[in-house]
């Protein structure tokens, strides 16, 4: 790295240090103003203050670090054409596209760093956070699993569990229902117990029923002591998680679109979100590609007030643009891949034009 990039560097990191800190410090002020009469209310110890905040912090960064970066690029170029040293560079016979090289792998590399972050370390703060709100503070019980009332669908068969006890290898209530290509419903079994026992079940004091496809008559009816019936399903996967699609990383989330899709369930929602949380890390690219353009049309008149105000009105546009996309994915108006990637398509685009554009 040469002794130039070095310099344009350590401006870069230190207004984006300080731009961070700032919306950081914004963004945990708004949210703790809304939730303090909640932590008031029920009498909060200073201790659930602190742990809020902790956890809260990580998911603020990574809310706001695109806004941060689009000021620190911003700033960069701006306080360099301010002093006469971008001048003195490029009147040194450095382009401009050597100038912003390493703000450009900077906003690569935190792109990559932000999904990392994403994935491994914002779903451990919600479900934190979560826990914290429901069970420190208003004294709940935590339920991470779903175990009763559980619907499974395998192809033309679809499953239904009164409740699950995964820890005991048993299933209590179960009832299975077999369609044909055109969902007629040709045999139901019933049993009030399911055991897994040497890799099968065993289902006790089952009732099958089979039924003839055109009437829907029951034809004949048989039932069992017990019942050995093989099903892909171990006694784990009759229990539903109930974490939220905040708590979820990326791979979290395309594991649970694949079982979904498997099992007969539209994951259209799942599906947005999981390809939102590929796409928004980009966005730190996408605004370090938007901040040069901006500082190098404004020249010796850039300034911190101006970059800032940039930063929130592009923020805001994004926000806005980005939220009514991910409505439309969930609604099923676009397919998801183009609710969560369009938002961003279109800033990049837009970054790419004015970088063009812009003079050498």
């Amino acid at each position: 790295m040469s002794l130039l990039h070095r310099y344009i560097l350590s401006i870069f990191t230190r207004l984006l240090l300080l731009s961070l800190g700032a919306f950081v410090g914004i963004f945990l002020l708004v949210d703790f103003l809304e939730k303090v009469d909640d932590f008031i209310e029920h009498g909060a110890a200073p201790s659930l203050y602190i742990l809020y905040l902790l956890n809260m912090f990580p998911i603020a960064a990574a809310q706001v670090i695109p806004l941060a970066i689009l000021l620190a690029a911003f700033g960069t170029l701006g306080g360099l054409s301010k002093s006469n040293e971008l001048t003195a560079m490029r009147g040194g016979g450095i382009n401009i596209w050597r100038i912003t090289l390493p703000l450009l792998a900077s906003g690569l590399l935190l792109s990559i760093g932000l999904f990392f972050v994403n994935e491994l370390l914002i779903p451990v703060n919600q479900k934190k956070i979560h826990y914290l709100l429901r069970n420190e503070l208003r004294g709940k019980q935590e339920i991470l699993f779903k175990r009763d009332n559980i619907w499974f669908r395998e192809n033309g068969t679809i499953y239904h569990v009164r409740q699950s006890q995964p820890e005991n290898n048993l299933l209590l209530g179960v009832t299975i229902l077999e369609f044909n290509e055109s969902f007629h419903l040709i045999s139901r079994r019933d049993a009030p117990l399911a055991r897994y026992t040497e890799g099968s079940w065993i289902f006790e004091n089952l009732v099958s029923y089979r039924y003839a496809p055109d009437t829907s008559m029951i034809i004949e009816r048989t039932r069992f002591s017990q019942k050995s019936i093989n099903l892909a399903k171990k006694p784990e996967d009759f229990t539903e998680t109930l974490y939220k699609a905040e708590q979820l990383g990326f791979f979290e989330l395309r594991s649970l679109v694949e079982k979904m899709r498997n099992e007969g369930y539209n994951p259209r929602n799942y599906q947005v979100d999981m390809h939102a949380r590929l796409a928004y890390p980009f966005t730190c690219l996408t605004m370090t590609m938007l901040g040069i353009p901006f500082a190098l049309r404004k020249g010796r008149s850039a300034s911190l007030a101006v970059g800032v105000t940039l930063s929130v009105a592009v923020g805001v546009v994004f926000f806005i643009l980005q939220t009514l996309l991910t409505t439309l994915g969930y609604s099923a108006v676009v397919p998801p891949f183009v609710a969560a990637w369009s938002a961003l398509l279109i800033f990049t685009l837009l970054a790419v034009w004015l970088l063009l554009s812009t003079r050498d």
